[in-house]
């Protein structure tokens, strides 16, 4: 197996020089550079992780702390994190908070412990000991998806990435009043999300903005899973006047608020109009096809690391929200027919 000096003989430079390149702690002249890199591909060398860590204080790892890892808006999240990550020469170290507080503190310990060099976090409904224990410790953090807003409280900044979700609702909300819908249910997410609240937002605009008033007793929490989606689904449909259309404000809702109105014996869109927030690989293979919110995941997932690479490189700099925009697939669950002419908020949307 051949060794840092072996690179060092071949190329004519000093370990130290060999060193400086594949480590980056020290500029080198192009020609050197590339002769050190031509003996590292001619001789197979593989640097060793543990020594190259010792030296430059960095592990070259990313924790990444997301819930629902089986759920495929989050699954392609972490394809975009792992293919960014390992772009830029970065291993993963992957922990499920499973939405729980005391949980999710553990698992930021434990990733911190493993000495990563940051973390990218899709933090829970209460993150108050989350936000207390990475500034503490120096953390360097990106939160994905769920953005906290510590800024009013005093507290520390932290750089986020998430997609739009009020617009994005309203649009779904206009779309369906448009059709003539004037009792539009909403099956909400866990409260205490930032897009369970954006998204209760833009249900709310998009209600005043077809000039129809906002009951509350047709938004209904589904706490972002299946089985709550069905719990809500229910509710809402036992009401003495049910909705005739909904929005359901996740993928996984969207499951569970299929499977009650199968269950009752309706029909979408015959019976109940239904649109939904989160699109997913198989909603046009439906029938009918599910009229979704797309997010961009992956992207969501590729900015994260970008954002946590520049807080690595330039620790003190200003912290930055990045907001990316969605795009409205427009099927056929709402009830319109199927054809080849989009509506005109289709595509991406703010």
């Amino acid at each position: 197996m051949a060794t840092m000096a072996d690179v060092a003989r071949s190329a004519g430079v000093s370990v130290a020089t060999v060193s400086h390149v594949l480590n980056g702690t020290r500029p080198v002249l192009p020609h050197t550079r590339q002769a050190v890199l031509d003996a590292v591909e001619e001789l197979g060398y593989t640097p060793n992780g543990l020594a190259r860590s010792l030296v430059t204080s960095r592990t070259r790892s990313i924790g990444l702390a997301v819930s629902a890892i089986s759920n495929p808006y989050f699954t392609e999240i972490l394809q975009g994190v792992e293919a960014s990550a390992v772009e830029h020469g970065y291993g993963l170290l992957i922990a499920d908070p499973h939405d729980d507080p005391a949980h999710e503190r553990k698992v930021v310990q434990l990733l911190h412990e493993r000495r990563v060099d940051g973390m990218i976090v899709a933090p829970s409904a209460d993150p108050r000991a989350l936000v207390a224990y990475l500034p503490r410790h120096r953390v360097p953090t990106v939160f994905l998806d769920r953005v906290v807003d510590t800024v009013a409280d005093g507290g520390p900044r932290f750089d986020q990435v998430c997609a739009e979700s009020a617009e994005p609702t309203t649009a779904l909300v206009t779309h369906l009043a448009g059709l003539g819908h004037r009792r539009i249910g909403l099956v909400a997410g866990r409260p205490g999300l930032s897009t369970t609240r954006e998204r209760m937002t833009g249900y709310r605009n998009g209600l005043a903005a077809a000039g129809l008033p906002y009951d509350g007793r047709l938004l209904v929490h589904g706490d972002s899973e299946a089985a709550g989606g069905a719990r809500a689904t229910a509710a809402l449909m036992s009401l003495a006047e049910p909705p005739t259309a909904l929005v359901t404000a996740n993928n996984a809702m969207t499951i569970g608020t299929l499977r009650t109105l199968r269950d009752r014996g309706l029909s979408v869109p015959d019976d109940i109009a239904l649109c939904c927030f989160d699109d997913f690989a198989w909603a046009d293979l439906f029938s009918p096809r599910l009229t979704a919110v797309a997010q961009p995941s992956k992207e969501l997932g590729g900015q994260a690391v970008r954002l946590l690479l520049e807080r690595l490189a330039s620790p003190d700099r200003p912290s930055r929200t990045v907001r990316l925009p969605c795009a409205f697939a427009h099927r056929t669950s709402c009830g319109c027919p199927e054809t080849s002419e989009l509506p005109a908020h289709e595509g991406t949307l703010p």
